[in-house]
C-alpha cells in the first residue's frame, strides 16, 4: 500500500493569551491516503478547524505550532519556509471555508478572483486562464457558467457562492483539500449536491480531502474513515462503516446517539451529559472522563494512542465491543 499523502502526528497547537495556555489541539494525529475522504467530526471547540489552519500554516498570533509533525508527501511542513508554503499552499494544498465569502471578494467579479488565483502560481494566458476557470465552475454544477463568471458574489445564491469556492480550491487540481464545514449554511437539497460531486472529484481525481465537520450524519455518507476529536486530541479512527455500526470510544458512541434516525422514530435521542471542556483549563488523564459513564480511577491517567482492532485506533482505557470482539484483555479495567 502506497504511503499516505498527509500524516499528522501528535500536533500540538496552542494559544498564548493573557488568562494562560489555550491548547486548541492538543496531540492530534491522523493521516490521509489520495483518492481518500476523512471526515475529522467534533463539537465546537474540539480543535477540528485549528488542526486544519495549522496543516495550511494559517494559525495567526497568540497561537502557533509548539509541537508534532505535519508531513505532506514527504515534505516537512513545518521545516518549510514562508515563501515556499505560499507556493504549496492553494497549488497542491487548498482549503475551503465555511464562509464562502472568506474567500471571495463582493467587490471583484468572479472570472477576475479566479484567474488571480491561477495566475499567483503559474503562468498562463487570459483566454487559457479563463476557459479553465468556466470548467472548473461546470466541474462544480453551476450552471452558463461563462456568463456567471461575469458576474458578483452578491447575485449568487449562498450555495452557488459555496460552489464558487470549491471551483477556485480545484483550479491548481490540487493534491489535498482541507474543507472545514462548506456545506453547514447550505439546504439539504445543495448539500446532498455538494456532497456528491465533491466525493466524486476525490475518487475520479485522486486527490486527498479532509472534511471537518461538527455533523456526524453528513460524514457518514461522505468519507471513507472517520477521526473523531475531542478536546483537542483525536479519540478514535477507523473506517466509517464500522465506526457508525460499532463505536469504540464512549463519545462517539455518544455522537451517534445523538443524532436523529429513522429506525427510532418517537424516541428521546441520547444526549451526552455535561459541557466540552474548556481548552484553557482541560482536567488530568482522558478529558472525557467528567463526561464518561464508563469512567474509573484509571481514567485519571492520560490513554495512549493505541490499535484497537485492526484499522481502529483510539485513546480509551474502556473501550467498547471489544471483548464481543474477542479482545477482552483490552476492555478490561
Amino acid at each position: 500500500m502506497a504511503d499516505p499523502l498527509l500524516v499528522v502526528r501528535d500536533l500540538r497547537t496552542h494559544f498564548f493569551t493573557r488568562t494562560g495556555v489555550v491548547k486548541a489541539v492538543d496531540g492530534a494525529s491522523f493521516s490521509v491516503n489520495r483518492g481518500e475522504v476523512l471526515g475529522i467530526v467534533g463539537e465546537s471547540g474540539s480543535g477540528k478547524s485549528i488542526a486544519g489552519f495549522s496543516i495550511m500554516g494559517l494559525v495567526d498570533p497568540p497561537g502557533r505550532v509548539v509541537d508534532g509533525a505535519m508531513t505532506f508527501d514527504g515534505i516537512d511542513l513545518r521545516a518549510l519556509p514562508d515563501e515556499e508554503m505560499r507556493g504549496l499552499r492553494g497549488r497542491r494544498i487548498a482549503m475551503v471555508f465555511q464562509d464562502p465569502m472568506m474567500t471571495l471578494n463582493p467587490v471583484l467579479r468572479i472570472d477576475t478572483q479566479m484567474i488571480e488565483a491561477l495566475t499567483a502560481h503559474i503562468r498562463i494566458g487570459k483566454a487559457d486562464a479563463r476557459a479553465r476557470c468556466r470548467d472548473a465552475l461546470g466541474m462544480v454544477g453551476i450552471p452558463a457558467p461563462e456568463e456567471r463568471l461575469s458576474a458578483y458574489p452578491h447575485q449568487f445564491s449562498g450555495g452557488m457562492r459555496q460552489r464558487v469556492a470549491i471551483a477556485i480550491a480545484l483550479l491548481h487540481e490540487p493534491d489535498l483539500i482541507i474543507a472545514d464545514e462548506p456545506t453547514t449554511a447550505l439546504d439539504v437539497t445543495i448539500q446532498a449536491q455538494i456532497l456528491y460531486e465533491v466525493q466524486n472529484l476525490v475518487h475520479t481525481r485522486d486527490m486527498a480531502m479532509l472534511w471537518i465537520t461538527h455533523d456526524l450524519s453528513v460524514v457518514a455518507g461522505l468519507a471513507d474513515r472517520i477521526a473523531v476529536m475531542y478536546a483537542g486530541r483525536v479519540v478514535e479512527t477507523g473506517p466509517t462503516e464500522e465506526i457508525v455500526e460499532r463505536p469504540l470510544h464512549p463519545y462517539t458512541q455518544g455522537l451517534i446517539g445523538s443524532v436523529p434516525s429513522r429506525s427510532k422514530r418517537g424516541s428521546k435521542l441520547r444526549q451526552i451529559p455535561g459541557m466540552a471542556p474548556s481548552p484553557l483549563n482541560l482536567p488530568e488523564g482522558c478529558a472525557f472522563r467528567p463526561r464518561c459513564a464508563y469512567a474509573t480511577e484509571r481514567c485519571g491517567q492520560s490513554p495512549a494512542d493505541r490499535e484497537l482492532l485492526p484499522g481502529r485506533w483510539g485513546r480509551c482505557h474502556h473501550p467498547l465491543h471489544l471483548a464481543a470482539a474477542g479482545r477482552p484483555e483490552l476492555a478490561k479495567p
